[in-house]
């Protein structure tokens, strides 16, 4: 619970596909600033998705802590 860290960029065009980019586990260098994640994200973007990506709770500036994925998962819902 709390608030989530994450850069959203629209196209212009309200009916694009849209993305949603995770990262991978904190314990591992995850976070949606990662290379890996803000390649993807700016690759998806180009191809005309409207994009976002976020950190899950605990990593980055997003509030909240670890939590063993069950957490993760509801980040991932709410984010849609």
């Amino acid at each position: 619970e709390g608030r989530l860290e994450g850069r959203y960029h629209p196209q212009k065009d309200r009916d694009a596909p849209i993305a949603i980019v995770l990262h991978a586990h904190p314990q591992f260098g995850g976070t949606m600033n990662h290379k890996v994640v803000y390649n993807l994200h700016y690759a998806f973007y180009n191809m005309g998705f409207t994009v976002l990506r976020f950190n899950f709770r605990g990593v980055g500036r997003s509030q909240g802590e670890y939590d063993q994925g069950i957490g993760e998962l509801s980040d991932a819902a709410s984010a849609l």
